[in-house]
């Protein structure tokens, strides 16, 4: 009973899709790295003082990875409701629920004001952060794969992917910029609240854009064909995706995992550690290091799109090993070129890593689409991307913290992310192309060749 794929969108709709998900995680992204960066600057001071100003910024990277082990949580409840009731449905909660909390931390009193309820109600808002970044990743880059032109598969979903790179752009550009106009007292005393409570206004515009666009018609067959096949075979119940996930997708939700090392454990490395770094062993102010961050992500935003472009042509494994091999070989330039204290090298040094880190993160988007099929797609792709965030970007600043506190060298700092590296080269190394894959038609298990035809009822959805 296979029926025929869906009727591709036309550009305009896909644009207004690609827009509703761009616009979505990039304020999710704003949201979450705004938290970053406020930990590396200024949660030390202000929710645990009293501590050794490194120890006061270990504590924070701590409450800010634990936003990472809400993840996880995220990804199986969303995912799980994402199989089952649609991609749509699932990206507007997560979308509430990230600038909510982000909303709140805006208006939270510091330790001088509730004493330690403070750290505790920080933990809190970062755990509901986590938990709905958690779901919004698979749910916007399935919405647009699923709607998407098959050839341009990589392209397309890679504009969430930019998500990253916009938010982070936002996020640190609104704290140069009130950094630069604010005194460090101002600042400290209350300009930091404004980024988080910008976000209220942003959500409103997030949700306005998402509300208007439709349901992924991949999913929409899917679940017709589900509903078919349940009148056929009578009531019984359709097991859960995550059952599903695992029986059928357990090798590429390992795959999924071992991928994101690189990518995740260098990401934070280059873009949140580097404030903590930048500033102490390197000497360099609070408001230069965020300008170089700011230029490097405009660059990443940029690079984002041709990377998935050049998945299209040549494939995701290929990219996606360029990306983690480059960024190994790149860290200790990279922190050779910090030291040195100057502006340009500083740029310099982040630009290529966010550069050598979008050759990775562009495909991730199609290329973990396409291992799954349709109704556990928003399950594997989540787990497999937010379960390694757990043991990767989350402790990622906190062990570069503490390798530098321990050590005072970056050279222990640099061959963590190079372990990180081959564990991802290994990974891609063993996986199977995916870009020849018709989302609608990858039902049976991604470790097997793509049904026929004839035989495609037998697995399908």
């Amino acid at each position: 009973m296979a029926s025929a794929a869906p009727a591709p969108p036309s550009p305009n709709n896909l644009k207004r899709i690609v827009a509703a998900s761009l616009i979505g995680t990039t304020i999710e992204w704003y949201d979450f790295f705004l938290y970053g960066s406020a930990a590396a600057l200024v949660f030390n001071k202000l929710f645990f003082p009293g501590s050794d100003p490194l120890v006061g910024t270990l504590l924070s990277f701590l409450t800010y990875a634990v936003g990472f082990a809400a993840r996880p949580i995220g990804a199986l409840v969303f995912g799980h409701y994402g199989d089952r009731l649609g991609r749509k449905k699932l990206l507007v909660l997560s979308l509430l629920l990230m600038g909510g909390a982000t909303f709140a931390i805006g208006l939270l009193p510091t330790h001088a004001t509730i004493g330690s309820a403070a750290p505790v109600l920080l933990t809190v808002l970062r755990l509901v952060q986590g938990f709905a970044l958690g779901g919004e990743w698979g749910g916007a880059v399935l919405l647009v794969s699923e709607h998407g032109d098959a050839r341009r598969r990589g392209f397309w979903a890679s504009w969430p992917q930019t998500g990253a790179p916009a938010g982070q752009l936002l996020a640190t550009g609104v704290l140069s910029l009130l950094t630069a106009v604010l005194s460090d007292s101002a600042f400290t005393s209350w300009g930091w609240r404004i980024p988080f409570l910008l976000s209220g206004v942003l959500v409103m515009v997030g949700l306005w854009i998402r509300l208007s666009v439709d349901e992924s018609p991949v999913f929409k067959q899917a679940l017709a064909h589900a509903e078919a096949r349940k009148a056929e075979q009578g009531t019984a119940a359709e097991k859960l995706p995550i059952v599903s996930v695992l029986r059928h997708h357990w090798r590429d939700v390992l795959i999924a995992m071992g991928a994101r090392m690189a990518e995740n454990i260098s990401y934070y490395v280059i873009t949140a550690f580097i404030l903590v770094y930048a500033t102490t062993a390197a000497d360099v102010s609070k408001q230069t290091a965020l300008n170089a961050v700011l230029i490097a992500s405009a660059v990443h935003f940029a690079v984002i799109p041709m990377w998935g472009a050049l998945s299209d042509r040549i494939g995701r494994r290929p990219v996606y090993l360029l990306g983690a091999a480059g960024i190994g070989l790149w860290m200790f330039p990279f922190f050779s070129l910090i030291d040195t204290g100057s502006f340009g090298n500083l740029i310099l040094a982040i630009t290529v890593g966010l550069v050598l880190h979008g050759a990775m993160y562009a495909p991730q988007a199609a290329f973990f689409s396409e291992m799954f099929a349709t109704r556990m797609r928003y399950s594997g792709a989540s787990i497999g991307a937010q379960f390694a965030s757990v043991a990767a970007g989350a402790p990622a600043p906190l062990i570069a913290t503490a390798l530098l506190d321990d050590y005072g060298s970056s050279t222990p700092i640099a061959l963590y992310v190079i372990a990180a590296a081959v564990l991802t080269l290994i990974a891609v190394g063993v996986a199977k192309e995916t870009r020849n894959r018709d989302l609608a038609d990858v039902d049976a298990p991604a470790d097997t060749e793509p049904v026929k035809a004839a035989t495609a009822d037998a697995h399908t959805v």
